[in-house]
């Protein structure tokens, strides 16, 4: 045939010919299948076709004539020119014999699976399309569910007819894509059943971050274009490469969606051929794929990656979509291009240059008006301007915050002119997600109620620099922009660590010069994770009736009990820490809460005492071996096991605060090794915090039990100096340069070294003073830990230093 290409016809090398998407869709036809990946059959329809349709009717020159002079920017203009040509193309019949080629593959494709008529996905791929330099995501149409030869041809001209849209002609030409020399060629794809399923989208790379190591997985209920169009928030998961690879399980972050419909199948004679439909409060409260899947799909990526990276002779990620069949279980990949952000960009300054957005002075987060998930990592103000409705987009002034329920690629030429923009629905990886990374403006997506919530003229202040979670504030607030250079730094003999409380920030600390995590505290992830107070949830677990209840209820949403949610979430929030600096050391300080800060937490009240001194009280090690404390314990030991074990985390290390007696040293050894964490086992390092003076002064009976010291010079300094350092009229006396606490540092240290152990520091000192680093480096510690703001600064000081000693 001469305008129809079936898949096992098609590699990369036919771009010019059936564009990007089917093109790659052959490639994987040919390549992958072969080694286990699904990929549904189907056809393309050539690039040829479309030339044929517009010269045989003579409509060429008429669209020429309508895109001369028109402004890409001037939204009314093009939106009326763009109709015009649309409604051109649509209105030209198609020739004979191409229609006839059609439904004749058609026919070849439904006997294949042994229907009448097959139910096909009808997409556009153009010839310049899902470049490594330009993604044209959802620039052109796609038409799912698609049966009989009627609605076949239909929408074909539709596809032919998108290569005009608004969004379209503004995109090549803000990318200086020439209209004639980008042709359409549409795909027929068999459809997969996803309507009885699943369906999202994946990337093998971090699409914030470019970190490469981890698969990022959306998915939701029902087909995939809800995911993809960005009308559903979906769910979230990460899985990291290399411990996948050697078989292990290292689902490193599960984040459920609020999916609140899904797209299904229409009944035969609707205007269109799919629908939307509410899911069910199952459905609402539940993962739409499992671990099985999930870890299936990374598989899929890393596969993918791997064979596109090899073909193209460089590191080339990948963005991909799929399906998973509800009749037969089983998961399809239905598209695969290049990732056109993160890749671009460590191919223009090797990964060794970072933007930090900062605010001028902190914002109180009782600033807050909403939160969703941030695109971008910048920071973005200005007055807000609601646009309800595509049509009123005219409206929109450049500078202005858009906000809108849901910006889908048709919105580009408003997004271009705006400061920043927020959406009621979407999900990191749909596609007002990608266009937002391509043209680098600040984006929160899935701020559910913005729209009711702000009101036009509203100046807000949104901030997508904060981690994972955006930030919309009220008000104008200043902020700074940091460019830093994370050129080649030597390395000195003393290790550089970081402190990392927070897993959504580990993949950007980890591109900073480092050894791996002197500090990461448990505590902040059962805060901002878990946010229920542990027994409470160990009381749920044993069927005990709890205050709260129904607020717990809707945090453990997803997971099968409050022991599976609790030793997940911290699993994971680890898990996320361990990998960004895998195969570094990472030394998780188990949970270090005081009475009164666990008293903040939801039904802290039912369990926690009132203390005159928290600090010096019901802490630490003494709360893990206490009959009342000792299962939530228990489960924190289980979920880092699970992150060593499971995940094939090796590189976390485990430390224990706050340990006053050698005796209590023990119990707490040996509740470990009950639950999973035994000294010595997989390279298991267990370190005590020696942030007491007893700890100095007996240092050999501790040093016989753990396998070394952490100094925390913030709690030894208030406990040797007898100083409250939160006590505002004896904080003047509170310093860890006072020449007794650098002996208490000196004596630590040559205790370690004395045993041959590990001794570093993980408190504030030496981030905050140089000459306390100093110290610490000429008496030979083994590693300082710092805030990830003073480690370059910091790093450069100590290499100085070295060279003098």
């Amino acid at each position: 045939m001469k305008y129809i290409k079936f898949f096992k016809e098609l590699n990369n090398k036919d771009v010019p010919i059936v564009g990007g998407k089917n093109a790659s869709i052959g490639e994987m036809f040919q390549e992958l299948l072969p080694v286990g990946i699904k990929v549904p059959n189907g056809f393309a329809i050539t690039s040829e076709a479309y030339w044929y349709l517009l010269d045989s009717a003579g409509i060429r020159e008429q669209i020429i004539s309508l895109l001369k002079d028109v402004d890409p920017t001037d939204i009314d203009v093009l939106k009326v020119r763009a109709k015009q040509i649309r409604d051109l193309i649509f209105q030209t019949p198609l020739s004979t014999d191409l229609k006839d080629e059609i439904l004749q593959a058609y026919k070849i494709l439904s006997q294949e699976y042994n229907m009448d008529e097959a139910d096909v996905a009808v997409r556009s791929s153009a010839t310049a399309e899902d470049l490594p330099d330009a993604s044209f995501a959802g620039q052109q149409d796609t038409y799912l569910s698609v049966k009989g030869q009627g609605e076949l041809i239909h929408y074909v001209k539709s596809c032919f007819a998108s290569l005009f849209t608004d969004r379209a002609i503004s995109y090549r030409a803000s990318r200086g894509f020439d209209h004639f020399k980008v042709a359409l060629s549409v795909g027929v794809q068999k459809m997969v059943r996803a309507d009885k399923g699943s369906a999202g989208v994946m990337f093998s790379i971090d699409t914030e971050t470019g970190f490469r190591d981890a698969v990022l997985i959306t998915s939701s209920w029902g087909l995939g274009e809800n995911v993809v169009g960005g009308t559903v928030n979906p769910d979230e998961f990460y899985v990291f490469k290399p411990t996948l690879l050697e078989g292990k399980r290292p689902i490193i972050k599960r984040q459920l969606g609020h999916k609140h419909q899904k797209m299904v199948y229409a009944p035969k004679g609707s205007s269109h051929p799919t629908k939307n439909i509410p899911t069910t409060q199952e459905e609402y409260h539940s993962f739409s794929i499992n671990n099985e899947d999930i870890l299936k799909l990374a598989r899929y990526a890393i596969l993918i990656e791997e064979h596109y990276s090899k073909e193209a002779g460089e590191y080339r990620p990948m963005d991909m979509e799929w399906a998973k069949d509800g009749e037969s279980g089983e998961l399809f990949i239905v598209q695969a291009r290049p990732e056109t952000v993160q890749s671009q960009a460590l191919k223009k300054d090797g990964g060794q240059r970072l933007e930090k957005y900062r605010f001028k002075q902190e914002v109180p987060k009782s600033e807050v008006i909403l939160k969703g998930i941030a695109i971008g990592g910048k920071i973005g103000s200005g007055k807000v301007r609601i646009i309800n409705d595509i049509e009123h987009m005219g409206s929109f002034n450049e500078g202005e915050i858009l906000v809108t329920d849901n910006t889908d690629p048709d919105w580009e030429p408003a997004m271009k002119k705006a400061a920043a923009v927020i959406t009621n629905r979407g999900g990191r990886t749909c596609h007002a997600a990608i266009v937002a990374r391509e043209i680098g403006v600040p984006t929160i997506v899935g701020a559910l109620g913005a729209t009711e919530r702000l009101y036009n003229g509203l100046e807000v202040t949104i901030s997508c620099a904060e981690g994972e979670e955006g930030y919309i504030y009220n008000g104008i607030h200043p902020y700074e922009v940091e460019v830093i250079e994370l050129e080649q730094f030597d390395q000195p003999k003393t290790k550089i660590y970081l402190n990392v409380g927070n897993p959504e920030k580990a993949f950007d600390f980890a591109r900073f010069p480092n050894n791996g995590v002197g500090l990461a505290r448990m505590e902040m992830i059962i805060l901002n994770q878990i946010k229920a107070h542990p027994l409470a949830l160990v009381d749920m677990q044993n069927h005990k009736s709890v205050r709260c209840e129904a607020d717990i209820k809707k945090l453990i949403s997803g997971y099968d009990s409050p022991k599976d949610f609790f030793i997940q979430k911290i699993a994971e929030g680890m898990g996320m820490i361990a990998s960004a600096f895998y195969p570094n050391p990472v030394i998780v300080r188990t949970s270090d809460f005081k009475s009164n800060e666990y008293r903040g937490m939801l039904n802290g009240e039912e369990y926690e005492p009132r203390e005159e001194n928290p600090m010096l009280g019901y802490r630490g090690a003494s709360r893990y071996y206490s009959e009342q404390y000792r299962p939530a314990f228990e489960w924190e030991c289980q979920a880092l096991a699970m992150v060593r074990d499971e995940m094939g985390l090796t590189n976390l290390k485990v430390m224990i605060p706050f340990l006053r007696t050698p005796e209590e040293g023990k119990k707490v050894l040996e509740i470990m090794r009950r639950n999973g964490l035994e000294q010595g086992k997989d390279g298991l390092e267990i370190y005590v915090m020696c942030e007491l003076p007893v700890n100095v002064v007996l240092a050999d009976e501790f040093l016989n039990l753990f396998d070394g010291f952490s100094i925390g010079s913030n709690d030894l300094t208030q406990l040797t100096l007898g100083v409250d350092r939160d006590g505002e009229l004896v904080s003047h006396i509170f310093d860890e340069r006072n020449p007794v606490m650098l002996e208490m540092f000196k004596r630590a240290i040559e205790a370690c070294k004395k045993r041959g152990k590990y001794c570093g520091i993980c408190g504030q000192a030496p981030s905050d003073y140089p000459e306390v680093a100093e110290f610490l480096v000429k008496e030979g510690i083994t590693s300082i830990s710092l805030n990830p703001d003073s480690v370059l600064h910091t790093w450069e000081k100590i290499l100085k230093l070295e060279k003098t000693l």
